[in-house]
């Protein structure tokens, strides 16, 4: 952890006190030293977080008070992040922290999943299914009327949950049955990759679709010539460029409602100086999303971990 002085804002930029921000998988990539040819060092980890404006250019001084996701800015876990205005999302009263500290990672990506392969009156499989992204696919989908929503997972305590929000569980070593769900899938949304996508990439029907968005096994999807399903990959990066500005404002127009009446479920919080425990807590299979809390640390100053 470091501490240092705050540096002059950007004219353009606010400047927002951030106060939870989520350890995701993907915020471990720059710390592991994964895809170290795109990380320029030194840097800030981590993606979302919550927080409120302090500091605005003039002519939005409205917004200095407001509760905001600090979008495309520099690296959220530091008590300050400076972001370019319109990148800001303001949050409703409604929203608590440790909702809006996780509604954009996963929840935009599993909404714009399901924008582009829409799922009413089909059957979906999701592998991975205890993941964050994967339960907002699964619930979303029961909203918007899928026949089936089937998930494959791997940790025994991800059942009962499943379970309770609709989505048919279905065991990682349960390959009759993932083979079974894979035949009858119209959609598939893969967060795993490795063995398992390849099952089930390799039993689908043709005129389907299999849409690949993560590798939490840490291995490829092997792709045959005897596939007959469509193969997709989706990175939320491509699409930023189509939500700049207003397109930002818009989809989190149609996601704050939904995160209302499905949320997340109860993340683990810790205090900041406990950052290291926390990204333990990701390794752990089945445990809880942790959610550091910056707000213990020091407001004139400015601490990060990368």
């Amino acid at each position: 952890m470091l501490v240092h002085e705050l540096p002059p804002r950007d004219p353009g930029s606010i400047r927002v006190r951030v106060s939870h921000v989520p350890v995701n998988p993907s915020d471990l990539i720059p710390i592991t030293g994964a895809y170290a040819h795109r990380i320029s060092l030194p840097g800030v980890a981590g993606y979302e977080g919550v927080g409120r404006v302090v500091e605005a250019p003039d002519g939005l001084s409205h917004m200095v008070g407001q509760r905001v996701l600090p979008l495309r800015g520099e690296g959220t876990w530091q008590t300050y992040v400076d972001c370019p205005a319109h990148h800001a999302v303001e949050v409703p009263d409604t929203v608590p922290d440790l909702v809006a500290a996780r509604a954009y990672i996963n929840p935009l990506a599993a909404a714009t999943m399901l924008r582009l392969w829409p799922v009413r009156d089909k059957v979906v499989l999701l592998s991975g299914a205890g993941s964050s992204c994967s339960e907002h696919l699964g619930r979303w989908a029961i909203r918007q009327r899928a026949k089936r929503v089937l998930g494959i997972y791997r940790s025994e305590c991800r059942k009962d949950r499943l379970h309770r929000v609709g989505i048919e569980p279905i065991a990682a070593s349960d390959l009759d049955a993932i083979s079974n769900a894979s035949v009858s899938a119209d959609v598939a949304f893969d967060a795993l990759g490795g063995d398992i996508a390849r099952c089930v990439l390799e039993r689908m029907r043709g005129e389907t679709d299999f849409v690949a968005y993560g590798l939490l096994s840490g291995k490829p999807v092997m792709i045959g010539a005897e596939i007959r399903a469509r193969y997709h990959r989706f990175h939320m990066r491509d699409h930023f460029s189509v939500l700049a500005g207003q397109g930002m404002q818009t989809a989190f127009a149609q996601i704050w409602p939904l995160l209302a009446d499905a949320p997340p479920p109860p993340p683990r919080v810790f205090p900041a100086q406990e950052w290291r425990e926390a990204l333990s807590e990701v390794e752990k299979p089945g445990g809880q999303k942790p959610i550091l809390d910056l707000s213990s640390l020091t407001q004139r100053t400015a601490a990060s971990s990368a």
